[in-house]
């Protein structure tokens, strides 16, 4: 079996800024839900059997408490932020297992449950539904992979490797000296892409760069100088690198058999009623319908 794990913040963020708006019969917008809907059960239907969606119920994590630049939900449309409630309410009523992440963030949730469903020798494939930068940390081999599905492109250790230079596990070193505009920390000084990769492809992690800048390899440049900088912020480089690393400790399934779709609950066809989308139920019933018949 393929374990799919999908993005349910990316989701909604993406198609909030892509669909119309819409209204449901109480007047909350429901625009960027009903496309996520949509697009999960689409997955469903062209064979997906085993998912789980995590969301940031809230934005602010335990990350904040770290660090006071961490970002926040501040400038984020109240329309957008809304429908996070609504989004995870619908998908646990389609049958979908949801994470709604509160103290951690969904990213984290992804992570550890990509590598919960990684140690199941039933498991073949485990495919994070996401373009996140963060999440290529997780990346293993072809056994564990990325892929953004707005754009089609599915990611291995290789890929990740190749886009990045540096392998998954350095993802973390690298994103504390080059900054994460979106997630609100700025990495050191003078260190850039061509750098950061240089640098890590060569000694993995930050603790294992020389402290003198004479003994780093001649193929790095400006050897003195990013020494300087990193070694004068070397606390700040700790600390961007524990924001940019995720939990694998987060409480998401007990065993992989919880993330296999059995067919929307009985709260959905309300939920479908509300939310004006009555073909949804149709199309999951009918799927859900096909998928017993096939396992018969």
């Amino acid at each position: 079996m393929d374990v799919n794990l999908i993005d349910g913040t990316y989701e909604l963020f993406r198609h909030f800024y892509a669909v119309p708006a819409a209204q449901d019969v109480n007047g909350r917008e429901i625009g960027a839900v009903r496309a996520v809907l949509r697009s999960v059960l689409s997955m469903i239907e062209h064979g997906a059997t085993h998912i789980g969606v995590a969301t940031d119920h809230v934005v602010e994590s335990f990350r904040n408490d770290l660090y006071a630049g961490y970002k926040t939900s501040a400038g984020v449309p109240p329309a957008l932020l809304s429908q996070f409630p609504v989004l995870e309410e619908a998908l646990e009523a389609m049958g979908v297992m949801v994470w709604p992440m509160v103290e951690y963030e969904a990213d984290d949730a992804l992570a550890s449950a990509a590598a919960k469903a990684a140690r199941d020798d039933n498991v073949r494939q485990v495919i994070i539904c996401t373009p996140d930068k963060d999440l290529g940390q997780c990346v293993r081999g072809t056994r564990v992979v990325q892929l953004d599905r707005r754009r089609g492109l599915l990611r291995d250790e290789a890929a990740v490797e190749a886009k990045f230079g540096v392998k998954p596990q350095s993802i973390p070193d690298y994103l504390a000296v080059l900054g994460d505009s979106a997630d609100g920390f700025p990495g050191i000084p003078g260190w850039g892409e061509k750098a950061a990769a240089a640098t890590l492809s060569r000694y993995r992690h930050l603790e294992n760069i020389p402290r003198s800048w004479r003994e780093w390899h001649p193929s790095i440049g400006n050897a003195r100088r990013l020494a300087t900088s990193l070694f004068d912020s070397w606390d700040d480089a700790l600390l961007f690198r524990r924001l940019a690393t995720l939990r694998l400790d987060v409480p998401v399934f007990e065993s992989v058999d919880e993330l296999r779709w059995k067919g929307p609950r009985p709260s959905f066809e309300g939920q479908c009623r509300v939310i004006g989308s009555p073909d949804l139920l149709d199309r999951a019933n009918a799927t859900a319908t096909n998928a017993l018949v096939q396992t018969a």
